[in-house]
This record gives C-alpha cells, structure tokens and sequence, in this order.
C-alpha cells in the first residue's frame, strides 16, 4: 500500500517454474529423447502421414501420449517389415475407425504364416554332408556355387533343406548339379508369376464386390493347404502331357543309349 502511495509499482508476482517434460507434453528433443527415435526420423513419419501432427502452442510443438503410443506402434509394423507407406494406411485406417488393430494383427500373423515346413537351417560340415546324403569330394565347394548353401563364419547356412534334398535326389538318380539346380530355378520363375496372377486375381475380386471374405483368418487357414495340393495335381498333369507328347514324337528316344560326358 505504501508502495502504491508512493507512486511505484507492486512487484510482480514470481513466474511458476514450467512444468517438467512428461509424455503429455514434450517437445520433439524431449520426445526423442523418451522414446530413442531421432527427431529426424520423427519429421520423417510425420511427413508420410504416419505419425499425427504435434499440438502447437505459441511456436512450440508439443507432443503427448498418443505420439509415443504411436511411435512403438510402428516400431512394431517395421518389425513385422511394414514398410513406412504401408504403415500409414494401417494408421490412417484404425484413425478412421475402419480399421480393427487387433484384428488386422491376427490376419498378419495368419498371412505371414508359413505354407511350407521348411526353415533355414545352420550346420557344421559335418550335418551338411548328413543333409545331402553325400560325402564326395568337392560337394561343398560345388553346393555353394549353386547357392544352395551360404558359408557363415565358420558353419553353413542352408535357406531350403527340402530343396537341397531334392536337389541331392535328383543327382542321386542321374541329373548333374547344375541342371538339377536350373530345374529349380525354372519352376521359383514360373511358379512365381503363377502365384503373383492369382494374388492379382483374388484381389481384383475383392475390390470388384465379385469375392466376399467374411472371416480372412479362416480363408487363409483354407488356402494354405488347398494352394499346395492344387499346385502338385496341376504340375503333375501337366508334366503327364509333356511327356505324353515326348513319346508321340519320338523323342523318348533319347533318354536310351545316352552316356553322360565327362
């Protein structure tokens, strides 16, 4: 009052402390910082519409728990091998309400389900030689040069035992390696394009209304099974007219009397 009297100012009263850095408001530092994404890469999944854009105040962004909550969300898409565009319409979908997460990740994992019992396998020189049913001289070097196999540090890689074992079979009964081996690669071609035509086609189904899948989980559980018999029935017809044909022209012939080259 005296003050006031005297013609000077009241002083004014002391400014709060800011508040500390929590996940309900955090500038992008302090979210990287939580979270251990750069800030670049934080920019980056925002301009690619996979991260929402932070609450500005004044000229500070701000950032909350959805942003983090969003960040491990895609942490765990990349895993999966979600690439970034894929991801942001996962996002945008379950932003929309269209999309179900957990939903979507049950159909992932049934999509990523493997349809073949053939997994990569690491073994020593010693399992290799059990794996290929062979211990001849030179097997290794030659089983690498038709990438059936990987040396790695000290053991071998084998991505498709299956595969090395018909390959093996195959050798076992005549076919030379290398021809064995383009046999192979034949049939990934063709079977490739085969399989990438019928992904088109169901697909093209789906967006025309001409295919409904009320439970996709299931479907896939369905296909699964159903997708590799019908490729062994319709391979082994049409090598049964292959060979029909061969024997009509007389070619059969040729698989008589020939002595393999040196």
């Amino acid at each position: 009052m005296l003050l006031l009297t005297a013609g000077m100012a009241a002083p004014a009263p002391p400014v709060p402390p800011p508040p500390p850095a929590t996940a309900a408001a955090m500038t992008i530092d302090e979210l990287a910082a939580h979270t251990s994404v750069p800030t670049r890469t934080i920019r980056f999944y925002q301009a690619r519409g996979a991260l929402m854009r932070p609450e500005i105040r004044g000229r500070v962004a701000y950032y909350g728990d959805p942003h983090v909550e969003r960040l491990r969300l895609i942490a765990q898409l990349q895993d999966r091998g979600l690439r970034i565009d894929a991801i942001r319409d996962v996002m945008g979908g379950i932003d929309r309400g269209e999309l179900d997460l957990a939903e979507w990740l049950g159909l992932e994992r049934e999509v990523q389900a493997p349809w073949a019992d053939d997994q990569a396998r690491t073994v020593d020189e010693a399992g290799l030689y059990v794996l290929a049913g062979s211990k001849r001289p030179g097997l290794v070097a030659d089983l690498i040069r038709a990438q059936l196999v990987e040396r790695r540090d000290g053991v071998f890689l084998v991505p498709s035992p299956t595969l090395l074992g018909i390959t093996m079979r195959l050798v076992a009964a005549g076919i030379d390696l290398a021809t064995a081996t383009a046999a192979g690669e034949v049939l990934r071609k063709h079977l490739g394009r085969a399989v990438k035509d019928l992904v088109e086609l169901f697909m093209r189904g789906i967006r025309n209304g001409d295919v409904a899948i009320e439970e996709p989980e299931s479907t896939f559980a369905t296909l699964r099974p159903l997708g590799t018999e019908a490729v062994k029935v319709l391979f082994a017809r049409e090598m049964e007219r292959e060979l029909r044909k061969l024997m009509e022209s007389g070619g059969i012939k040729a698989l008589r009397g020939r002595k393999k080259r040196r």
